[in-house]
């Protein structure tokens, strides 16, 4: 892997972890590591072979940068949880526990945007239903992306 480096796309840490916590840069970090020749199924390929698989992406680009060794997924949801949780409502611990969980199993795909009304569907059986429960459009979109700062930001004070 010593011949691996990523593109200068981020110049530190700091900077790499602000783009991956938000979902909207987030693709954005991902469509440019596309473009740069490091598309999703190659950075997947390398997740399995650093044994990575129940890591989050985000641990194979520290990995390629900064030889961080990956934590799994259900590792970074116990160290954050208790800080997402801190300024959400009961419905909303409760859809973000459930997307929680979704990410566990599934990975980082969960957490894109674009997924949020199929996770309100899922939850709830109807984008009504959920809206209903978890606020208006805006009050849940903000809590799905901020909800994923905290997340990511542990790796900053590790």
């Amino acid at each position: 892997f010593e011949t691996l480096s990523l593109p200068s796309i981020f110049s530190n840490e700091e900077e790499l972890v602000k783009m991956w916590s938000s979902p909207i840069t987030r693709n954005e970090l991902l469509k440019k590591l596309d473009e740069n020749g490091f598309n999703i199924n190659d950075l997947k390929l390398l997740q399995n072979l650093i044994k990575a698989d129940d890591s989050d992406l985000f641990d194979v680009l520290e990995f390629i940068a900064y030889a961080k060794k990956p934590i799994d997924r259900i590792d970074r949801v116990s160290n954050a949880e208790e800080t997402i949780n801190k300024n959400l409502n009961d419905n909303q611990k409760e859809f973000i526990n459930f997307v929680l969980e979704k990410y566990v199993d599934g990975g980082v795909e969960e957490l894109d945007i674009n997924r949020l009304s199929d996770l309100i569907t899922l939850k709830y059986n109807s984008i009504y239903t959920g809206i209903e429960k978890l606020g208006d459009v805006d009050d849940v979109k903000n809590t799905f992306i901020d909800f994923q700062k905290h997340l990511y930001q542990q790796e900053l004070r590790n």
